[in-house]
């Protein structure tokens, strides 16, 4: 049995998440802004179905990538190179949940309902969630979103209407992370795209030194499109 969140209860140690469903640790609570941040602070993600019980989960083992260790495929590095695209950050956040959240072939989409969109909307207008852009003849044509905090970016989802739009704008958020002394991107769970592009599972214990140890760096709420129209090149 997992605990019911009652408001303001904290959660219960990640420890204590089930092994099947793998991760699953709680129910109930609030989608406020400061439960999800202090879930994420923690490890901790929302992840249902619009109409059921708010649930979170900390899966273990955990998907991740350190932006080092990003592989670019000599094929999207010609599409970098070669293809005439833009990348913005945060100029369109609401149209980015809301295509993740369309219904889709492959990896599901339609767990985004109303109320997570609704949720994500306001960490972005306080400048936590952050959205990353792929732009192709003036269309939005992939991105991701998901919230930047210390030297974290917890990933939620992402999109592609044109081939290899979701990869470029995820080079685009390693370039910047980069460049700012980010060091982990938290992908949550397994799938093999992300695994392509160099993600890999760590324990859960190890996830979560690692969160005591980068949520300590610096940063400030804000938005990110002050740094938005620069063409994305291929990491050497």
């Amino acid at each position: 049995m997992i605990p019911w969140l009652e408001k303001h209860a904290p959660f219960p140690p990640v420890r204590r998440a089930l092994r099947e469903p793998n991760g699953l640790l709680a129910a109930g609570g609030d989608l406020s802004p400061r439960r999800l941040l202090e879930g994420y602070r923690l490890g901790i993600f929302p992840w249902f179905s619009d109409g059921d019980p708010i649930l979170w989960w900390s899966p273990d083992p955990r998907m991740v990538l350190f932006p080092v260790e990003l592989k670019v495929s000599r094929s999207l590095g010609k599409v970098l190179r070669n293809r005439r695209h833009e990348v913005r950050f945060d100029s369109a956040f609401a149209e980015v949940i809301a295509s993740c959240a369309a219904p889709r072939k492959g990896p599901p989409g339609t767990w985004i309902g109303g109320a997570m969109i609704d949720a994500y909307l306001e960490l972005h207008r306080l400048g936590h969630a952050h959205s990353v852009e792929t732009w192709i003849d003036g269309g939005l044509a992939g991105g991701l979103y998901g919230v930047a905090l210390g030297g974290v970016f917890f990933g939620e989802s992402m999109f592609s209407r044109a081939r290899d739009a979701s990869k470029i704008a995820l080079v685009a958020l390693v370039e910047r992370l980069k460049g700012e002394g980010g060091e982990l991107i938290d992908c949550q769970m397994h799938t093999p795209h992300l695994e392509k592009l160099g993600a890999r599972e760590i324990p859960r214990a190890r996830f979560s030194r690692l969160l005591e140890e980068l949520l300590h760096y610096p940063r400030s709420p804000g938005t990110w499109s002050g740094a938005s129209t620069a063409q994305v090149q291929c990491p050497s």
